[in-house]
């Protein structure tokens, strides 16, 4: 059987999701940091199949304007934004990307002369149709990088990777028309998620499995010796004090004096708000190893990235997590 042009470009989309995610996850995992590079050169694929899709769909010029005007947005975490000082003096590269905001900036206020007289509700509702449910479908992607924009600057996406990496989805994955999704909750459940925050809340539930993983593994280990380890099994665990400048790990433990006048190892729950520089880790690893400690416990240091790899398969076959949850409990 023939699959239907939506179906070769929701198979492409998740190609290249699994692809682009799946290197800068393992870059992430090993140096914990992913290059800007990697977004330059992975957002080609992702503009591509969104041109394709619009052509698909006989998408009018304000419309590829609008969804220029996304890109546009997003580009500002990759090369910055710039100013008008930068323009008066001439720079070719400034010039370019003004001019680009511009353009794009016109159509989306043409598109929203032309297909701003719709009831809103019905947007939301999928109730829209044509040029209209398409332009606004379009629109919504600007309030998807904003949001993810805006988590980032609040530091509730901690890492820059993270945040560059969802607006990548947003691009790649703009809506759910062409995802190969293969569970059916029915024509009545039309409100979710966009694809990019879909795949956030699918990496955040995988983060749920984390506590009970690192149960198994210290209870196998043999690291909880006290009913005071209970209280550090579920998030972190143990490693040899040799181990902890080698490996991704906030050092949770430390000496503390007691009111005796004895100092003895105390294990922090909490990872330190400021990541110490690698003189202070040092200095603390060394003070620790003067008192005889050869163990300490640890916490990982778990990027997002590698929870949202995985987080793409269900995603793509199963859809929208809060449709999933709605679905469950019966609303």
């Amino acid at each position: 059987m023939a699959l239907t042009s939506d179906q070769v470009l929701g198979w492409s989309r998740v190609c290249v999701l699994l692809l682009g995610m799946g290197w800068a996850a393992w870059m992430d995992h090993k140096t914990r940091r992913v290059k800007n590079e990697h977004w330059m050169v992975w957002v080609k694929p992702a503009i591509f199949l969104w041109v394709l899709e619009l052509i698909a769909r006989e998408a009018d010029w304000t419309i590829y304007l609008t969804a220029s005007a996304v890109v546009a947005y997003a580009s500002v975490a990759i090369i910055g934004r710039p100013t008008f000082s930068d323009i008066r003096s001439g720079n070719k590269l400034d010039l370019t990307v003004a001019i680009w905001y511009l353009v794009s900036i016109i159509g989306v206020v043409v598109g929203f002369a032309k297909y701003g007289d719709v009831d809103l509700l019905d947007v939301v509702l999928g109730d829209a149709v044509g040029m209209a449910a398409l332009y606004w479908s379009t629109l919504s992607g600007l309030l998807v990088i904003f949001v993810i924009d805006l988590g980032w600057r609040l530091r509730m996406i901690h890492g820059g990777a993270d945040a560059k990496a969802l607006m990548w989805v947003a691009i790649l994955v703009p809506n759910w028309s062409t995802m190969p999704v293969v569970m059916d909750y029915g024509e009545e459940m039309v409100l979710s998620l966009p694809p990019a925050i879909s795949l956030l809340m699918w990496g955040g539930f995988s983060f749920l499995f984390i506590p009970f993983i690192l149960m198994l593994k210290n209870l196998s280990q043999g690291n909880v010796k006290s009913l005071r380890d209970l209280r550090m099994f579920w998030h972190s665990t143990v490693m040899p004090i040799d181990n902890v400048a080698k490996r991704h790990v906030w050092l949770l433990t430390s000496l503390v004096e007691m009111p005796d006048g004895n100092i003895k190892p105390y294990h922090k729950t909490r990872a330190p708000r400021r990541t110490p520089t690698e003189k202070e880790l040092a200095k603390s690893i060394n003070e620790l190893k003067q008192h005889n400690v050869e163990y300490v416990w640890v916490s990982y240091k778990l990027p997002l990235l590698v929870f949202l790899f995985p987080a793409i398969i269900p995603m793509a076959l199963l859809g929208d997590i809060t449709t999933i949850i709605l679905q469950i409990v019966g609303i």
